[in-house]
């Protein structure tokens, strides 16, 4: 009886195909939108508030239920935020400069 209750509990938080596919089609379109990202802070367009708000609305989705255990999903947060902290970093040593 344990082990029925652990599966339902495993397979709670697993996710479904379909939410795999949205999950790999949003990393697809982070990705993408990253490198935009990155050309727009380059040339001076984003400064050091816009990559805040960038980073604060991509955590909002992920903060659903049982979304953050999803490997993929930990996978794109970790990517996400090693690029914006690397857009900082970059930030920082162009001000430091100029």
């Amino acid at each position: 009886m344990v082990e029925a209750e652990e599966e339902e509990v495993d397979s709670d938080k697993r996710l479904s195909m379909v939410d795999e596919a949205l999950v790999a089609g949003t990393i697809a379109n982070t990705n993408g939108l990253l490198v935009i990202l990155a050309k727009l802070v380059a040339k001076g367009v984003f400064d050091r508030a816009d990559l805040q708000s960038f980073s604060d609305s991509y955590s909002k989705p992920l903060d659903h239920v049982g979304m953050r255990e999803n490997e993929l999903v930990s996978q794109m947060q970790d990517q996400m935020e090693s690029t914006l902290a690397e857009l900082m970093r970059y930030l920082s040593e162009r001000d430091r400069d100029e």
